[in-house]
């Protein structure tokens, strides 16, 4: 576990043994993305991340700023801020130089694409699972988290979950509700805008977009399927907006075939850092 300062903000950050290239050129690292709220990097630890590094990619994980252990600042939750944060935590790790691959899970994801939209020259290449890209996933959501917000505020829950000694479940309570009732969180992704086509057709790395069979987004990952210029869109059966947790064998095979050939392609022509 360390701790990172980016622009005198602490972030949580874990990086996994940088893999024995036998004096290869490293390819991309390989930077996971959670989702919001109660989500942090544990939730790609053993699905992805740990099968990542012994598949020899260099693997970072880190708490989004707000969450799990990272600094709670009251503002910055949107995603041109949340695009400084990252870039300036590859520059304290010293990898501003090199391309990354970003790995995003639902709200992670869509923060990926903002992320390659803003820096092509950073991102070698793009795993979305369950990307929110559409209109009403952002209104949708907004609502979702205004409804748990007012629920959350002065609620006896979390001192009830502490005294029954359900210390996470204490923890998480607790993060939620410091989140939606004391940041600009709700505000910031409300103001943010929808992805489109023209901002597909702008991608110019491979991307790989994962969703269930029955997940809300599976609309617009087929139309960033459609414009975007290198996108494989694997729709999981019987699965919705869970693909992370429930299907981790062939989620994993799918990933790591993805990163294996970004990895070759980056080996072979090189990408531009910018």
């Amino acid at each position: 576990m360390a701790e990172v300062l980016v622009d005198s903000l602490r972030f949580h950050v874990q990086r996994l043994p940088v893999p024995d290239t036998g004096g290869e050129p490293p390819g991309p690292a390989v930077v996971f993305l959670h989702g919001l709220v109660v989500d942090n990097l544990s939730s790609f630890y053993c699905p992805l991340a740990v099968p990542a590094a012994r598949a020899g990619h260099e693997v970072v994980l880190h708490d989004l700023r707000g969450h799990g252990m990272s600094e709670r600042p009251r503002t910055g939750y949107d995603s041109r801020t949340a695009v400084a944060d990252l870039v300036g935590l590859l520059r304290a790790l010293g990898l501003a130089g090199r391309p990354v691959h970003l790995v995003g899970n639902s709200y992670g994801a869509t923060l990926a694409l903002h992320t390659a939209l803003a820096r092509p020259g950073l991102v070698a290449g793009l795993t979305l699972l369950e990307p929110p890209s559409s209109g009403p996933w952002v209104e949708n959501m907004v609502d979702t988290l205004s409804v748990a917000a007012l629920s959350l505020e002065d609620s006896p829950v979390p001192a009830e979950l502490s005294s029954l000694r359900l210390r996470k479940a204490a923890r998480l309570t607790a993060i939620a509700d410091s989140l939606l009732n004391h940041t600009s969180l709700i505000d910031d992704i409300a103001s943010g805008r929808a992805f489109g086509p023209a901002d597909y057709a702008r991608l110019r790395c491979p991307v790989l977009v994962v969703c269930g069979e029955h997940s809300e987004l599976v609309p617009g990952a087929r139309e960033l399927a459609r414009y975007a210029p290198e996108c494989t869109l694997r729709i999981l059966p019987g699965l919705g907006h869970d693909v992370l947790k429930e299907s981790s064998g062939v989620l994993r095979e799918s990933v790591l075939a993805h990163l294996a050939a970004v990895a070759g392609r980056t080996a072979r022509e090189g990408v531009p850092v910018r």
